[in-house]
C-alpha cells in the first residue's frame, strides 16, 4: 500500500512539473508575440514619421531641389554640347587630311618616273645621237604607263581605225570616206583615260564617215 502511494505522488509531481513547463512556455511564446507586435508598431510609427517628415517639406526646398536638378541636367547638357563639338571638329580634320594626302600614294610611285626624266635631261645635253635619248624617253614612258595600269587601274584608249563611239570619244571633226562602211577614228588627237570602269577623259579624234 505503502509503495502505491510512493507511485502517485511521483506521478503527481512530474504532471505538476508539465503543467509548469507548459505554463512558461506559453508565457515565453506570448511575450514574443507581444516583442513582435512591438517591433512592427515602432517600425509603422517610424515610417509614419518618415512619411510625415518628407510631406512636411517646405516650398523653399522644394525650389532648391529642383534648381539642383537643372543646374545638373545643364552642366550634362554642356558636356555633350562639348563633346559632339569635338567630334564634329575632329572629323572636318580627318576629312581635310584625306583629301589633303589622297594622292601621297600615287605622287610617290611617280617620284621615280620625274627622276628617270631629270636624268634623261641631263643626259641630252652631252648627247650626239637623238635615237638615244628618244629610246630613253620611251622606255621612262613605258613604265610609267605599266606602273599605273597595273597598279592604279589605269589605262588609255584610242587608236586609228577603232569604231567610232560618242560615249567615249570626243569628235572633233568629220570626214567623208567613199571606202567607209562606218563611223571610225581616222585621227587621234589626244588619247582618252579609263580609271578601271570610269572614264576621267574622252579621246579627242577624228572620226571617218561612210560617203553619202
Amino acid at each position: 500500500m505503502s509503495d502505491k502511494k510512493e507511485t502517485s505522488e511521483i506521478e503527481n509531481e512530474e504532471k505538476k512539473e508539465d503543467v509548469e513547463t507548459k505554463a512558461e512556455k506559453t508565457a515565453e511564446n506570448t511575450s514574443d508575440e507581444n516583442q513582435s507586435q512591438e517591433t512592427e508598431t515602432q517600425s509603422q510609427e517610424n515610417e509614419a514619421n518618415a512619411s510625415e517628415e518628407k510631406k512636411e517639406e517646405t516650398p523653399e526646398e522644394k525650389i532648391a531641389a529642383l534648381e539642383a536638378e537643372v543646374a545638373d541636367l545643364k552642366d550634362q547638357l554642356l558636356r555633350r554640347a562639348a563633346d559632339f563639338d569635338n567630334y564634329r571638329k575632329r572629323m572636318i580634320k580627318e576629312k581635310q587630311e584625306t583629301y589633303d594626302y589622297a594622292n601621297a600614294a600615287l605622287l610617290s610611285d611617280l617620284l621615280d618616273s620625274l627622276d628617270n626624266f631629270d636624268r634623261t635631261l641631263d643626259a641630252a645635253k652631252d648627247a650626239t645621237d637623238a635615237k638615244s635619248i628618244a629610246d630613253g624617253i620611251r622606255m621612262i614612258n613605258n613604265n610609267l604607263v605599266k606602273m599605273l595600269e597595273d597598279k592604279y587601274g589605269l589605262c588609255g584608249y584610242g587608236s586609228e581605225g577603232d569604231e567610232f563611239n560618242p560615249d567615249e570619244h570626243e569628235a572633233i571633226g568629220r570626214m567623208e570616206d567613199e571606202n567607209a562602211d562606218k563611223e571610225t577614228l581616222a585621227q587621234v588627237y589626244l588619247k582618252g583615260y579609263k580609271l578601271k570602269d570610269r572614264i576621267i577623259r574622252h579621246a579627242k579624234v577624228m572620226v571617218k564617215v561612210p560617203k553619202q
